[in-house]
């Protein structure tokens, strides 16, 4: 079953919408000023394309986005919180994907000292910027889909 819309003041909505458009027109900008420079003989399309799959491959696996959105929004947890958030994933998906994500450097595991001891997953500073770029953009569809409107009061 959907979650209801959040309902928001219309000021709010205007901010949101004013800093998508924002964030999209910034974007156009970076792949202008990335485009414009990948003329030669080391670049083609399918390069370009080929470097965005490679740069996205991590984040395409299911779940990773999930377990980061997890983190980003409610902040550093266990295994069993997380587990707990994600609805759905198997323990060794987790624990998988965790692998993952922490041999690329999305995420940090820090073992607190016990007893008992306590393993903490948190995003890296590397995995919070990937956080904050993807906000535009879960914004854009959230809007988009109705999953947030203006209050009506």
């Amino acid at each position: 079953m959907p979650q209801p819309p959040l309902k928001l003041p219309e000021k709010t909505i205007e901010e949101v919408e004013s800093n998508i458009a924002q964030a999209i027109e910034i974007g156009s900008r970076i792949r202008s000023l990335l485009g414009g420079h990948g003329q030669g003989e080391t670049w083609d399309e399918r390069w370009e394309v080929q470097a965005a799959v490679e740069a996205l491959d991590v984040m395409a696996s299911r779940w990773t986005i999930e377990i980061m959105s997890a983190l980003y929004i409610a902040g550093p947890k266990r295994f069993n919180q997380l587990k707990h958030l994600l609805k759905g994933i198997s323990s060794r998906t987790l624990s998988d994907k965790l692998k993952l994500l922490k041999a690329n450097d999305y995420i940090s595991r820090d073992v607190e000292d016990g007893p008992p001891i306590r393993v903490i997953y948190n995003l890296t500073e590397y995995g919070s910027s990937i956080g904050r770029l993807f906000s535009p953009l879960v914004a854009y569809i959230k809007l988009s889909k109705g999953m947030v409107q203006r209050d009506s009061d």
